[in-house]
Formats: C-alpha cells, sequence, structure tokens
C-alpha cells in the first residue's frame, strides 16, 4: 500500500494539488478531567487547555467499565465497547493463561483505518496498545503498552524520528522502585518523554501532511499513581503538556481539535477490597502453593532478562519447592520474609530468585478447582469458571445462572468497615459488554462506590485495606474547538463511545454501525453505514513484549 496510492483518492476531491492542512486533531490527554484541570491556574499552567474548554466547547466525558487505558483507549478510537472488540485489561486470557494485551486483541475497525477507506491519511503518535502496528496511508508511532523499540508503521519510522528530534522512547529511563534517582531527576524525564511526543507529532505531521492527527500524553496520568498527586509533580507535567498542545496548535491549526481522555482521576477516601479473601470465605475460592498463582510480572521479567520469550510463565523447581516447603512447614506468605531473614537466607533469595520464591510460596487461587475468582482488579469484576467454556470449568451450564444470582446478592450485602457499601452497582456481564467478545469478560461487574473504593485479586488476613490515593474516576473530559466546530452547541456529558463518531462526522463521513455511541453535537451529524467486516489479524498471537513493557506495569502497580 504505497502512500501516492493511497492519497490519490482524497487529492482528486480537491480542487488543486496543495495540502488543504490538517482537519481534525484528536489529542489524548490520559485521566483528564475538567476537575484536574480546575486544580491548575488557567493562565499559567494550562492557557491552552483552558482556552479550548472555554473559547470552545466541553463537558464529561463518561469512561466505560473497566475505566482503565489498555481497554478504555481502544474503545475511544474504535467506538465500540471491549465486548466487541475483545480487550479488557492488561492481560488477555487463553483459559487460565495469559499475554501481555497487543493489538492482537483489538478486533475492530480503527477510526484511522475507517478514514483510510475514505482516502484520509492519518499521523498517530503513542496511542495506547497500537503495537503492532496496522498498515494504512500515513504513520504510527505505538505507545504504552507496547515494548520500549515497538514496531512502527511504516517500517523504519521509529530509527527516522530519532534521527530527526533526538532521542524517543515509550517510557522513562528508570524504574519506578528506583530510590537512587531523586524527583527532581524524575520530573525531568517525565517532561522529556512529554516534548518527545510532540516533537515527533510535529514532525510527522510535517513529513506526512496527514488529514487526521491523533497524539496521546500518558504522563498527566502516571503522575498521580507514581507521585501520589503531588501537586507540585501535577502543575509540572500539566505545563508542559500544555506547551506541546500551544505547539502542535500553532503550527497546523486544524479545523477540528478535540480533547479527549480515557477517564477521569481524583482521590480515593475508601478501602481497598480483596475479593478473592471473601469468595474464599464463602466457598467460592479454592487455593494452592503450588500453582502459577495471579498474572506476576517479576517471573515474566526474569526470563526476559535471561533472553527467553515472555508470554506466561511456569514455576521452576526452585519455586515449586519453595512452595512445598512452605506448605508442608506451615510458612504462610506473611511469614516468608521473616523466616528468611531469620536464618540468613533473605538476601540469598533475593539474589537468586528474586520475587518468585516468595511469590509461589504464596497462597494463590487455585483457578482450575475454583467455582468463581477474580483474575486482574483492572477486570472490576468477578469471573465464574464455567464448565465447556474454561478448561477446566467446575461449574454446570444448568447451575450457572443460580450461582451468578447469588453471587452478586452476596456482593452487593458487602459493607466496608464503615458500614457503606463497597458496590454501588453488582451487575451480570451483560449490562455492561455485548459482542463477539463479550463471553471473555467477567461475568459478573463490580463498580466500586463512587469510584472511591478498589478491588485486590490479592488474598490476605483481611479483607479491606487502604486503597491508593489517587485512582482512576469515571468521567474524563471531551472538548472541541476550532473553526470547524459549532463552539456555541452545548451538551451536558459525552460518552467514550461518542468520540469516534465524532471524528468520523467532523470528515462529513458516515460512521460505522457496529460504533456504540453518537455524534456529539459540536459538528453536523453523519449517519451510520455497514463497513466490511475486521479481517486485520485474527486470533491473538500473543505477541513478544519486552522487559521494559512489564516493568512499567508493575511499576503502576496495575499488576503484581
Amino acid at each position: 500500500m504505497e502512500r501516492s496510492a493511497r492519497t490519490s483518492q482524497h487529492d482528486e476531491t480537491e480542487s488543486d494539488d496543495e495540502s488543504t492542512g490538517m482537519n481534525t486533531l484528536l489529542i489524548g490527554i490520559d485521566a483528564g478531567s475538567l476537575s484536574v484541570f480546575d486544580d491548575l491556574d488557567a493562565d499559567t499552567e494550562i492557557p491552552t487547555i483552558h482556552r479550548l474548554c472555554t473559547e470552545g466547547t466541553s463537558a464529561p466525558l463518561e469512561s466505560q467499565i473497566p475505566p482503565w487505558t489498555p481497554s478504555a483507549w481502544p474503545s475511544m478510537y474504535t467506538g465500540v465497547n471491549p465486548g466487541k472488540h475483545g480487550a479488557f485489561g492488561f492481560v488477555g486470557y487463553d483459559g487460565y493463561d495469559w499475554h501481555v494485551t497487543s493489538t492482537d486483541d483489538v478486533n475492530e475497525h480503527t477510526v484511522w483505518s475507517l478514514l483510510d477507506r475514505h482516502g484520509y491519511s492519518s499521523v498517530v503518535v503513542n496511542a495506547p496498545i497500537t503495537h503492532p502496528p496496522e498498515e494504512f496511508d500515513g504513520a504510527l508511532l505505538p505507545g504504552f503498552i507496547g515494548p520500549e523499540d515497538p514496531d512502527c508503521h511504516p517500517d523504519g519510522l521509529l530509527e527516522e524520528v530519532r534521527d530527526a528530534i533526538g532521542d524517543y522512547r515509550v517510557y522513562p529511563s528508570y524504574s519506578r522502585d528506583d530510590d537512587t534517582l531523586p524527583d527532581s531527576e524524575k520530573m525531568t524525564e517525565y517532561r522529556n518523554l512529554i516534548r518527545m511526543r510532540g516533537a515527533a507529532f510535529r514532525y510527522l505531521a510535517e513529513e506526512y501532511d496527514p488529514d487526521f492527527g491523533f497524539v496521546q500524553f500518558q504522563k498527566t496520568d502516571t503522575v498521580f499513581h507514581e507521585f501520589f498527586g503531588d501537586e507540585e509533580k501535577v502543575r509540572s507535567v500539566y505545563e508542559t503538556t500544555d506547551e506541546e498542545i500551544a505547539a502542535i496548535l500553532e503550527r497546523f491549526d486544524p479545523d477540528h481539535v478535540f480533547v479527549a481522555s480515557d477517564h477521569g482521576m481524583g482521590e480515593y477516601d475508601g478501602y481497598e477490597f480483596r475479593v478473592n479473601e471473601f469468595l474464599q470465605d464463602r466457598g467460592y475460592v479454592e487455593t494452592t502453593t503450588s500453582g502459577k498463582g495471579m498474572p506476576s510480572w517479576t517471573p515474566m521479567r526474569r526470563k526476559l532478562r535471561e533472553g527467553e520469550e515472555s508470554e506466561t510463565w511456569e514455576p521452576s523447581f526452585t519455586e515449586r519447592a519453595a512452595a512445598v516447603a512452605a506448605e508442608r512447614f506451615g510458612i504462610t506468605a506473611r511469614d516468608v520474609g521473616v523466616v528468611l531473614e531469620r536464618v540468613g537466607l533473605a538476601e540469598t533469595v533475593k539474589e537468586f530468585a528474586p520475587g518468585g520464591v516468595a511469590r509461589t510460596a504464596n497462597e494463590q487461587v487455585d483457578f482450575e478447582n475454583s467455582q468463581a475468582y477474580v483474575r486482574a482488579r483492572t477486570e472490576l469484576g468477578v469471573r465464574i469458571n464455567l464448565e465447556g467454556r474454561d478448561p477446566e470449568g467446575v461449574v454446570s451450564p444448568d447451575d450457572y445462572e443460580r450461582v451468578r444470582e447469588e453471587l452478586i446478592r452476596e456482593l452487593e450485602d458487602v459493607e466496608t468497615p464503615d458500614g457503606d457499601p463497597i458496590f454501588e452497582t453488582v451487575a451480570p456481564r451483560e449490562r455492561y459488554f455485548h459482542g463477539e467478545y463479550a463471553e471473555d469478560a467477567v461475568d459478573i461487574v463490580t463498580v466500586p462506590a463512587d469510584f472511591d473504593h478498589a478491588i485486590s485479586e490479592q488474598l490476605g488476613e483481611d479483607y479491606f485495606g487502604p486503597a491508593e490515593p489517587w485512582n482512576h474516576k469515571l468521567d474524563g473530559v471531551f472538548a472541541a474547538a476550532g473553526a470547524g466546530v459549532d463552539e456555541d452547541e452545548t451538551f451536558e456529558r459525552a460518552h467514550l463511545f461518542d468520540v469516534a463518531p465524532t471524528i468520523m462526522a467532523s470528515f462529513g463521513l458516515p460512521y460505522s454501525d457496529r460504533m456504540d455511541g453518537s455524534v456529539i453535537p459540536v459538528v453536523e451529524p453523519t449517519e451510520a453505514t455497514s463497513y466490511p467486516a475486521y479481517d486485520g489479524k485474527g486470533e491473538p498471537n500473543q505477541s513478544e513484549v519486552d522487559e521494559e513493557v512489564t516493568d512499567r506495569l508493575a511499576d503502576l502497580g496495575y499488576m503484581n
């Protein structure tokens, strides 16, 4: 698919051969929300973002369930719910095994691929879950959670960008647990990464002269997780992001400028609820000390360091031996560190099996023999081990609805230590997911009350512990500005699924009738139409992911 051939269709619709400039720009601000913007100085810290929101039009953008990066961004740029595109979290599952989520899990047309069908070109920089990239007229630099040196479209693009702008990286050059690096240097790295996004986008937009541009900024989310919402650090991140947005707008002046976030961000005043501990006490969860347990980045990362592929992992002989010993002598996970310290083996274990022995010796959910369990906290729900669907399913299809209804009632009754409901909604998955991949989702969705609480997949002595102080909220932001936008049009709120139809409408094009959203009334609405069925990458191939990916996810605390 040569670029000249792909652009010719669009060129024929113009009165001359000169570029008409960028029609639509989507600025992705991860975890951006009006409440976060309100805490920043409009004149000195975010003047450009403030102008887009006030001189244009803006409102809350309701996220999906679950409101986390690897599922929500694909929902935004495909316009469909996870039940249709297939990406539900940081890992995808094949029975009880898992792999890091990639575009092989996103089985739906992206908005740039639909634009390509109409002869429009795109430049996409740092969009999450875009590795490995698809082919289309334009350029794509993948972002979170691809590898540090991702495959790009076209081939050789990453080297070209680095030659043009200097260093370009997806992730920071340090690990979050690196205590030797002062915060000031970490923030310098944050700002450098943000500037890389802006510089790369401007370079590629100059080179490709796209009709559609999409640049995403991730550190606006990470700063809250890593530094617990430290005001000075948040200001620094947003000031730099605003500067990059301003430089892009000054250079390209798109007809339509959309600002969108995958979810919001805010303080958590509640608790972390260990659902599997609760389910174990009620007979739904069985445990083991000899299995793989929950997805763990420590052994995966170690395999990568040893030069092996890391799609999943099996415990080593040493790890299994440690687990057996722990079980035989009654050593629990909470005792492991103390016991090793007493016998002088703590440092040896850390050196030769960092995290692996303690992890495997830990009491884990026995997936195969449990009736129901939480696989990962970011899925926001409980999976039933269903016979005929799951490899070793123990709940028969005849008992499925009974078990699910019982679980829903029991979870609805859970209260915090303060006597408040932990969940505002406990519902069958059908309320949130529909489509070809809906059965890959959890069976019961658990939505924390006001998103002031979090759930955990880990087992522990108590049901409740302290929640991370800052985490995701349901309301993000959508803003629209530019000559092609009806800035007098007001709307109370929009949904994540509405962004893709609105982008299509900004080109005067029909959006896909598979999309679950509709056109936000900032542009002239268009009708839905049928596009050819998605036939992209077929079944997930569990692409190899490098060490940096697993490090970043572990750093953020999304996985263990």
